[in-house]
């Protein structure tokens, strides 16, 4: 064996307990992670209405049962897979705040069950925000459950029980 050989059976060996780490660390990943939202932090007053939100989660969103695989969290939810994810808590959508760049007066929202939300099309599916609670509620919903707005009429009671309407 010559001696770049040996320099690279070298290297490789040295290598080798980094890639074996990487890939263990790969192969233990929870499934799901990659398609999750990060979990939002609101301030005091919308953290203390997605509390109460999240004691009021049906158990079921369209036919999927609630997830329980992963970190609990007061701020978030999520049902079946691919996964139909809530949020609560999270930011105002820039569509609908006044000096945004993204901001469109006449963006319309569609009302299911007393609960008004913004319907955005996304790459795979639809994100869903209410518009006129104290506290913001963005719920996305996978192409692959066809009608987009069904999980929509799950989630509209638990809303209007907890999450008052802005006056």
């Amino acid at each position: 064996m010559s001696a770049i050989h040996h320099r690279l059976l070298r290297s490789c060996t040295r290598l080798l307990p980094a890639v074996a780490l990487a890939v263990v660390a790969a192969a233990c990943a929870v499934p799901g992670d990659d398609d999750s939202r990060p979990v939002p932090t609101p301030e005091p007053e919308a953290a203390k209405l997605c509390k109460a939100l999240k004691q009021r989660l049906p158990e079921s969103v369209n036919g999927l049962d609630q997830n329980r695989d992963g970190p609990s969290s007061d701020f978030a939810a999520d049902w079946g897979d691919p996964r139909v994810q809530l949020r609560c808590g999270v930011a105002r959508p820039e569509i609908l705040t006044p000096g945004s760049e993204h901001y469109d007066p006449t963006t319309d929202a569609v009302e299911v069950n007393g609960v008004a939300w913004l319907p955005e099309e996304q790459e795979d599916g639809y994100r869903f925000t209410t518009t006129d609670r104290k506290a913001y509620v963005e719920l996305t919903v996978p192409s692959k459950y066809g009608n987009e707005v069904d999980p929509l009429t799950d989630l509209a009671e638990a809303i209007e029980q907890t999450i008052p309407t802005r006056l």
